[in-house]
């Protein structure tokens, strides 16, 4: 088991971990995207979007293949860190039941949702340098936002995140988040994921 570190926050009662994934695996995630975006036929091929719930254009689905090779191993130590670091639990089992990557482009948006499995996560590969302006005091252009509960005094029931290159975030999978629009002509692009552990190791 390679050795990983990260940070647990715990913005409300479910935690949500904050790790980082290397520049090499950024750039081994980056070149199969973009290759994939050069020819319209795999675009066809592999598109998920009919599968979820964003108004995004281009969602790619990830092959078994590239998951086994690329994503597996370093997602499993992400993960065992995080059940460890929060539940003092280690698991018997992992699987990567499905990834896809969601290519964001200016005014394209997730709708709040959640997933299927025990523990989903989202990585982040691009980011633009400039979000777009905003004319309220906190601009949530293009960050992502975990929901979870009720606001109530001392309480918040969101947790706004701007992302940037190389954070992983991993939430229970019933979490539920959405991600704001943004304004950029740059491309904003994540790879999300759903896996499942035993069950025994994901009873809290």
């Amino acid at each position: 088991m390679n050795k990983v570190s990260g940070e647990i926050i715990r913005a409300f009662s479910p935690a949500i971990g904050k790790y980082k994934i290397s520049e090499n695996l950024i750039k081994i995630i980056n070149d199969h995207i973009d290759d994939i975006l050069k020819d319209q036929n795999k675009i066809d091929e592999l598109y998920h979007g009919k599968n979820l719930a964003g108004e995004i254009k281009y969602e790619i689905k990830l092959t078994k293949e590239f998951i086994n090779e690329f994503l597996y191993d370093p997602l499993k130590d992400i993960v065992y860190n995080f059940i460890k670091s929060t539940l003092n639990k280690e698991f018997n089992s992992f699987e990567i039941k499905s990834s896809w990557a969601v290519c964001q482009f200016e005014s394209d948006y997730n709708p709040i949702h959640w997933h299927d499995g025990h523990l989903s996560g989202v990585m982040y590969t691009k980011m633009p340098k400039d979000l777009g302006s905003s004319y309220k005091d906190q601009n949530k252009n293009g960050k992502i936002a975990f929901i979870h509960g009720s606001t109530q005094l001392l309480v918040s029931s969101v947790y706004d995140v701007k992302p940037e290159v190389g954070d992983l975030f991993i939430f229970p999978s019933y979490m539920m988040h959405t991600v704001y629009p943004f304004f950029s002509d740059e491309e904003r692009r994540s790879v999300s994921f759903n896996a499942f552990i035993d069950d025994e190791a994901a009873k809290f």
